[in-house]
């Protein structure tokens, strides 16, 4: 070994760690697999406590017993989720016939300006029945497994809420814990990295909620005012897509645009992508630095390669919790850096040491 040149050395030892740290990622990565339900459940229930925590202190504050004020916080998540969830499915229930209307109006639009494409419509309009037949088969199997993919999502949103409870209720015992389980020595590293953690998707959730309602709103107001159809369930769509970062707003906004350029035309369909576009330069250079001024800032770049690899790894779900625990995982390096990391050197004189062209002590001043 010592034959070889040191940058070599370097080198393979940088290569054998690096090694290490993907085969431990990727064992992580397979036992998360294999104990999804678990795992999702505990993640959702900690995004969820983050977004929560704020009313559980103040209602300890305000003097309510923790039990009865976890209990209290559920109830109302309950009632404001399930409020939101009632609204968003009537409003794209009440308008989702007006706006796969546009949507196939759009498509026609297309057929005929593209011989090709309209051929291959008309001809899958033709034959939907021997496709029908052909595929009934395979329809209902998928509808037997979204029945199950239903219970799944319930039981899972169920088990999320009672960890939910659980943890609001038992929050001030996390730092006693994280010190008993931690090694000698470094309890202190340990609980501070994970309130540095919890704080970064604490302010994630907040800022994120917040702007996705700021979004829908102008959106909405925009829609309705151009005379959009489908504009409260366009709104929703917005509210939704808010919370995975550029691909939510993207895909929102192209069918906004797409169901006015079907159902009020060409001019009308610019005047919507003027206000997608205001609102998201809205979002981009005044709510994202205001709201999430304290939170972890990443690049687009990162972000992006965050959704991909969520969305690899777990669908649509992973593309959802990918940045808030990207965000964690960033708050986690930050707090590791400012305590591990080179202290920065000051080159202000310390105390008692005279500055350049200062006279030392008890000789006369300038005259």
């Amino acid at each position: 070994m010592h034959l070889l040149p040191e940058p070599v050395r370097r080198l393979a030892a940088w290569c054998a760690v690096l090694l290490l740290v993907a085969g431990v990622g990727w064992v992580g990565v397979r036992l998360c697999g294999e104990l999804r339900t678990a795992v999702t459940a505990v993640l959702l229930a900690l995004l969820g406590t983050a977004l929560l925590a704020p009313l559980h202190r103040r209602l300890v504050r305000a003097g309510v017993q923790r039990s009865v004020s976890a209990g209290l916080t559920c109830v109302a998540v309950v009632a404001v989720v399930g409020g939101a969830v009632y609204i968003v499915v009537a409003a794209l229930v009440g308008s989702g016939d007006e706006i796969m209307t546009s949507l196939r109006n759009a498509a026609k639009s297309v057929s005929r300006h593209f011989g090709a494409a309209g051929t291959g419509l008309e001809d899958l309009t033709a034959n939907s029945g021997e496709l029908l037949r052909r595929f009934g088969g395979t329809a209902a199997s998928n509808v037997i497994s979204g029945v199950s993919v239903v219970g799944e999502s319930i039981a899972l949103a169920v088990l999320a809420l009672v960890l939910v409870f659980f943890f609001l209720r038992d929050s001030h015992l996390v730092a006693t814990a994280l010190r008993s389980i931690a090694p000698r020595g470094t309890g202190d590293t340990l609980e501070a990295v994970a309130r540095r953690a919890y704080r970064a998707v604490e302010g994630f959730m907040r800022g994120t909620t917040l702007i996705a309602l700021i979004d829908a709103l102008c959106i909405t107001v925009g829609l309705l005012i151009l005379r959009v159809p489908g504009a409260l369930g366009l709104g929703a769509l917005v509210f939704v897509g808010a919370f995975i970062p550029y691909l939510g707003a993207f895909i929102s906004g192209a069918v906004a645009v797409l169901v006015a350029l079907a159902d009020r035309g060409f001019v009308i369909a610019l005047w919507t992508l003027g206000v997608v576009l205001a609102v998201q330069v809205l979002e981009g250079h005044v709510l994202q630095p205001v709201i999430q001024s304290r939170t972890v800032q990443m690049h687009p770049a990162v972000v992006m390669l965050t959704i991909t690899a969520g969305a690899s790894v777990a669908g649509i779900l992973g593309m959802l919790l990918a940045v808030p625990l990207t965000a964690a995982a960033f708050g986690v390096v930050q707090e590791l850096r400012d305590r591990y990391g080179p202290s920065t050197t000051d080159d202000s004189p310390s105390p008692g040491t005279p500055s350049p062209g200062t006279p030392p002590a008890g000789s006369p001043g300038p005259s």
